[in-house]
């Protein structure tokens, strides 16, 4: 016989006690009572699917007198019943002596839930006004099996809840030892195990107090029933060779008239010098299509198989096409749906849902299927091998420049990638994909499929949402990356409830809760950024410094407004770098040899006005950075005729100070804060693989993205 689906106090309590976490004496009315008359109870009415006992008038405090319980308990079911609720029974429970600190909330909240990413401890600020104290001391989030009970402690003494039970805030006094919320954490962690050998999928305990004897103690308990989802189908293994370094590819939707999506396409593929001769068109009844060999169905791909196949047809065509693939077990390891309506707010046929259940049904059969990429997929550009699948003019969006990086990025909005390469043109990537609506391969498969990848050192990606299963891959696989030294940042959109619905009708994907996604990912060293101003600072500083530290930081200007912005701008995190006695001393010399000495201080921020050239910044930059910096930004406003931002010398600059942070190892950024006039400037350090930016400040809230995570 199935139990319901709703865990009861009672019920709840029972479990509470198999893992060692205390509750208070209790009894159902009716039952053998272990209390004495004019002992003071608290009598709870319970009932199928009641949360909030209180709001039907089904709490009661009162002395202990068997028929006065008896009595309260029929009113309290003629409430619950009358509100729909199947009545369960009323619960006597001992009214506990709870230990607080005056003037302060001294109750907590625990919730344990069996997530995607296996089970989820919540803790923080409990009792009737549990969500309005959330804002003032967001709840803590453990996931069980990324710490242990020690670990979590730690979070808590640091949490106002601890801080509050420990007596850490001035008058107060503890409620709590270390050593009793150390077990009530590890008796935490046990009731986990005794909720998954339930079928229980989630247990609120709401209020959790601190008794007399300075144990907590759990004064209401409810939770859920339900399944465990059902596991994930991963994609193929292997489609990223077929993406990165494709040996042959096909083309289907290509207009014969030199026009559309797909001629797009083929002309972008034409470019790439290693699929010369290897580029075909699926093309009924035509043998060549300027001057492109063509085949005359998908059929024929059966025998002569491709690496990627990119479907630039409608989607009906297009769902269609991959079900033949499918029947005919083979034709290309990865197939790209250019369309859009699989899945978004314009797929009225509900064609998504079928070819993700066809490949599914597939997969568990054990039958082949190609890698599905997108749909809305935009395309993809590999550098190193000036390879573009995308469907924009080149006339638009010009190439990046050729040479092999170390950077992955990937998005599931393709304009935002697109917008990303116009903005970053000196941008030195490995891979940048689109993802589309992520109908099959999404995010999570890529970075699996990277963490074996030895020239990935970086991946910044753009999300909108996680559909069911993603986030636990997703977290496993950034896991995998830290362990090989892979830095990975990610941006996540649809963070309010208004985003969350522009992003199910653009990509389809399904937004989950971004706090939650950020406290999981955030176990694995990802780091996030709270704007897309903070993500593109950021990707300046990976693309050429994937594995940067933290700093401290030091900027050198010549510019008073630089200096005194970056002091406001910069924090702990990322912290700023203090001169030792050996930096400032030999700082000053340098100051007196280039005619400085009595107008600029040997301090940090240092500014050096407009007098300096080169030569007293290139001096500055090797004393810190062989001294004291971790990473050094150089502020360079153009208009003093002491730098020559014009011809070789602005070039023989650049590689100095390339060589200067390869020599240290230590990252170099440059600000450049003027107009158009001098994008020349910029670019002769962009070209020597040095992060520019438009502002000092865009440099540290890149720097302060990646060291906050």
């Amino acid at each position: 016989m199935s139990r319901p689906p709703f865990v009861s106090e009672a019920e709840a309590y029972r479990m509470l006690a198999l893992a060692g976490i205390r509750t208070p004496l209790h009894a159902f009315a009716g039952a053998s009572a272990p209390f004495a008359p004019g002992r003071q109870v608290v009598v709870k009415g319970l009932g199928e699917e009641l949360w909030h006992k209180s709001e039907l008038g089904a709490v009661r405090f009162m002395a202990y007198d068997e028929a006065a319980v008896a009595a309260e308990s029929s009113a309290m079911r003629e409430r619950v019943e009358a509100a729909g609720r199947r009545w369960i029974g009323a619960l006597v429970c001992e009214r506990v002596s709870a230990a607080r600190a005056e003037g302060l909330p001294s109750e907590g909240l625990v919730s344990l839930m069996r997530h995607e990413a296996g089970w989820i401890a919540l803790m923080g600020l409990g009792g009737v006004q549990a969500e309005a104290l959330a804002a003032m001391a967001p709840v803590l989030r453990w996931p069980l099996a990324l710490l242990t009970p020690a670990a979590a402690l730690e979070e808590l003494k640091a949490h106002l809840l601890g801080r509050v039970w420990l007596g850490c805030l001035r008058g107060t006094k503890p409620l709590a030892t270390e050593a009793t919320l150390g077990e009530f954490l590890e008796a935490l962690w046990r009731l986990a195990q005794v909720a998954d050998a339930e079928g229980v999928s989630l247990l609120e305990m709401n209020p959790v107090a601190i008794g007399s004897d300075g144990r907590p103690v759990t004064l209401d308990a409810v939770g859920r029933r339900a399944p465990p989802p059902p596991p994930r189908v991963p994609s193929p293994a292997g489609f990223l060779g077929a993406v990165m370094a494709p040996g042959s590819v096909a083309v289907a939707g290509v207009s014969s008239r030199d026009e559309g999506v797909g001629r797009t396409i083929l002309a972008n593929l034409r470019r790439c010098p290693s699929l010369d001769g290897r580029i075909a068109v699926v093309k009924p009844g035509q043998e060549t299509l300027g001057g492109v060999p063509c085949v005359p169905s998908i059929a024929a791909l059966a025998a002569a198989p491709v690496d990627l196949l990119i479907l630039a047809l409608p989607a009906a065509a297009a769902a269609q096409t991959v079900s033949e693939l499918i029947a005919q077990a083979g034709g290309a390891r990865a197939v790209a749906l250019v369309s859009g309506g699989f899945g978004d707010g314009a797929d009225s046929a509900g064609l998504g849902h079928r070819l993700a259940a066809e490949l599914r049904s597939a997969r568990e059969a054990g039958r082949w299927t190609p890698a599905i990429l997108g749909p809305n997929f935009l395309g993809h550009w590999v550098p190193a091998l000036g390879l573009d699948t995308t469907f924009i003019p080149r006339e638009k969006v010009p190439p990046l420049p050729p040479g092999e990086g170390s950077l992955v990025l990937l998005g599931q909005s393709g304009a935002l990638l697109l917008s990303r390469l116009s903005r970053h043109r000196h941008l030195r990537l490995r891979l940048g994909a689109s993802l589309g609506n992520e109908i099959d391969v999404a995010l999570s498969d890529y970075l699996e499929a990277l963490v074996p990848d030895p020239g990935c050192r970086a991946v910044a990606a753009y999300v909108e949402g996680f559909r069911a299963g993603e986030l636990a891959a997703t977290l496993g696989a950034a896991l995998r990356l830290r362990e090989k030294g892979v830095t990975l940042l990610l941006h996540r959109g649809a963070r309010t409830a208004a985003g969350q619905s522009s992003a199910a009708s653009h990509t389809g994907a399904i937004a989950g809760e971004a706090d939650l996604e950020r406290a999981l990912l955030g176990r694995a060293a990802v780091r996030f950024s709270d704007s897309i101003a903070g993500f593109d600072a950021a990707l300046e500083w990976l693309a050429s410094y994937p594995r940067i530290g933290p700093g401290p930081v030091a900027l050198v200007t010549n510019a008073g407004f630089e200096s005194v912005n970056a002091s406001d701008t910069l924090q702990s995190r990322p912290p700023a770098a203090r001169l030792g006695a050996a930096a400032h001393r030999a700082l000053g010399e340098m100051l007196e040899a280039e005619g400085l000495a009595g107008l600029v201080p040997a301090r940090l921020p240092l500014d050096l006005t407009p007098m300096a050239s080169e030569s007293a910044y290139l001096k500055a930059a090797e004393i810190l950075l062989r001294e004291d910096a971790g990473v050094l930004v150089l502020g360079l406003v153009p208009f003093t005729r002491s730098l020559a931002t014009e011809g070789p010398a602005s070039g023989a600059f650049a590689r100095r100070l390339a060589g200067l942070s390869s020599s240290t190892g230590k990252p170099i950024g440059i600000a450049v804060d003027a107009g158009p006039d001098y994008e020349p400037y910029r670019e002769a350090f962009a070209c020597e693989g040095l992060p520019v930016f438009s502002r000092v400040e865009d440099a540290l809230l890149g720097l302060r993205t990646l060291a906050e995570g």
